[in-house]
């Protein structure tokens, strides 16, 4: 069972998952959801956070990437070609972030980001629009909390009025109770 919870906390921190995909997993896997939801927050918020922390330093290293890509494309093709301008570009990601922080603000990308984005691009996003720390910090973490109670109540009523004995028998709770 602890390896179980250990899952959610380590899934909710990768950005690639995301605690709005791993609550409802660990939900319809027989996890309980407060224990679900507290434990997929707590590894969200510490990535962000660090991210939030470290954005200068994740800047360079991601501007040093994009850099050494371009370099490699231009060498690939001896000029500057249409995949030279494509390894230049924003990602969609970025774009729908721009889009989100252009139309809402910072309250609206924060929000909203997490279920289209991802709550890490989010985060990064909002720093590198050039809101202050502070701000990005506060409303992080309150889409977070918003999103984590969203997706365990919907997720635990759901799964309780599809298959109602789920918590006995869930997936995870056999696979790591064997």
């Amino acid at each position: 069972m602890f390896l179980s919870y250990l899952l959610v906390f380590v899934l909710a921190a990768i950005p690639l998952f995301e605690l709005v995909a791993v609550i409802p997993l660990a939900i319809i896997g027989g996890l309980s959801p407060v224990l679900t939801g507290v434990l997929a927050f707590l590894g969200n918020a510490l990535t962000v956070i660090l991210l939030i922390v470290f954005v200068d330093k994740f800047k360079i290293w991601r501007r040093k990437r994009k850099q050494k890509r371009t370099k490699d494309v231009i060498q690939e093709e001896g000029e500057t070609t249409e995949a030279h301008v494509e390894a230049v570009q924003e990602s969609k990601k970025e774009k729908r972030a721009r889009v989100l922080f252009d139309k809402y603000g910072l309250p609206g990308l924060t929000i909203i980001g997490p279920f289209f984005v991802g709550s890490h691009i989010s985060a990064f996003m909002g720093m590198s629009f050039g809101s202050k720390r502070k701000m990005v910090t506060s409303w992080m973490m309150t889409s977070l909390i918003l999103w984590t109670v969203i997706m365990a109540v919907a997720s635990s009523y759901g799964v309780t009025f599809f298959v109602p004995d789920v918590e006995d028998d869930g997936v995870l709770v056999r696979l790591f109770n064997n």
